[in-house]
């Protein structure tokens, strides 16, 4: 039993609407943002992050030198 060339087309047919169904399903969860753009949201958060600390920090520190005797 040799598949003709309609069985082959028909299952190339089933192939892309499988792909095409897949990339549709992916892009709906995880929207159409590229990794790039996450990256650079991350990178914004993590420097927001440190600078926060920073601040944090010198506060701390500045509280620190106020309680000591001059």
């Amino acid at each position: 039993m040799r598949p003709g060339p309609a069985q082959m087309l028909a299952s190339l047919a089933v192939a892309a609407v499988i792909v095409a169904v897949v990339i549709t399903v992916v892009t709906a969860k995880l929207g159409p943002t590229s990794v790039a753009e996450m990256e650079a949201r991350e990178e914004r958060r993590d420097e927001r992050i440190d600078l926060r600390e920073e601040r944090r920090e010198k506060r701390q520190e500045l509280r620190e030198e106020r309680r000591e005797p001059g």
